[in-house]
């Protein structure tokens, strides 16, 4: 099916899911490096880390329903120069294992590779316990740790390889739905750098993830009110790209994150912590408002708890109304 779309000047032919941008970035690494290795705990074809298993079976270790064993045996691995990359649902990435992260991973600085698949509301129907909505709040907590979202399938296969290429703990945080696949297929994927993706005068928007679709379409619709937005994506949460951030505030003087996570603990804490130190400026955040979520389809639950480019769009207004 064809469902070619443009937006402002961004177009997809495809949708994709972002874990197979993972998956696909994971194969191409265990073709060109004998060091990585992938660890999964019993959702092989769910990570799309099934090919990797096939291709280099002596390579991949299955941890089974065991999480926590599954981190401290990536943290050993790592001793002897190999490159260790986790994959199992974001929940049980981080909140399932967290001690054994903390304890095992970043306190040493292990170089493993955190990947995690079915973050946030877009999980869907598998409900409250699965949809973990606090996973970046404690990952960026942690002294050392790398964090990054990506927002569609190009770009997760890019942050996949440059994951590879530093050395330390990171956070690799993807989704299960397909969603439109709309940058780069050559980009390069600089960890710790925002992507401008369209340049404003009036609201600049930071989006994450799966919010940075959002935030296109709101870009758009803002524009045929003659609004002016400046979009910029924030693939690394942690380390945050403070100058792209300021540099865009001293041109537009008011803000809107956009992300598929709790607002405590998110993009936007991070840019609210940085606005009071460096430059109080007008913030307004997209985002879950301290709520679990529940059984849905992605659609539903997006427009439910207010992650809608509409969302995005009224922020913009109320932000711009601040100044």
């Amino acid at each position: 099916m064809n469902t070619n779309r443009t937006m402002t000047k961004y177009t997809f032919t495809e949708k994709k899911d972002t874990r197979s941008g993972f998956g696909s970035g994971l194969l191409e690494l265990g073709k060109s490096h004998e060091n990585v290795v992938a660890l999964c705990a019993d959702l092989t074809g769910s990570l799309k880390m099934d090919a990797f298993a096939k291709e280099f079976p002596e390579r991949f270790f299955q941890a089974g329903i065991a999480e926590a064993n599954m981190m401290g045996m990536a943290a050993g691995m790592t001793i002897g120069g190999l490159v260790p990359f986790t994959g199992t649902f974001a929940n049980f990435s981080t909140g399932r294992v967290y001690d054994q992260i903390r304890q095992s991973i970043a306190y040493s600085g292990k170089n493993v590779k955190i990947c995690a698949s079915h973050a946030g509301l877009t999980l869907g129907e598998d409900g409250a316990t699965h949809q973990i909505l606090e996973d970046i709040g404690l990952m960026k907590m942690l002294p050392g740790m790398v964090v990054i979202n990506p927002c569609d399938y190009n770009q997760t296969k890019a942050a996949t390889f440059a994951i590879y290429e530093h050395q330390g703990p990171v956070y690799l945080r993807f989704g299960r739905p397909a969603v439109p696949n709309f940058t780069a297929v050559d980009q390069k994927f600089e960890i710790g750098k925002g992507v401008l993706m369209s340049e404003g005068k009036d609201v600049s928007i930071f989006a994450t993830g799966h919010l940075v679709w959002q935030a296109v379409l709101a870009v758009e619709q803002l524009l045929s009110m003659g609004i002016s937005a400046e979009l910029i994506n924030i693939h690394t949460i942690k380390p945050l790209d403070e100058k792209i951030i300021l540099d865009s505030l001293q041109k537009t003087g008011c803000a809107v994150s956009a992300e598929e996570h709790q607002l405590n603990g998110g993009l936007g804490d991070s840019i609210a912590q940085l606005l009071a130190r460096k430059k109080p400026t007008p913030l307004e955040m997209v985002g879950v408002n301290d709520h679990f979520g529940e059984s849905g389809t992605p659609e539903e639950l997006m427009v439910k708890y207010g992650l809608s480019a509409s969302n995005i769009v009224e922020a913009a207004q109320r932000a711009i109304g601040r100044k």
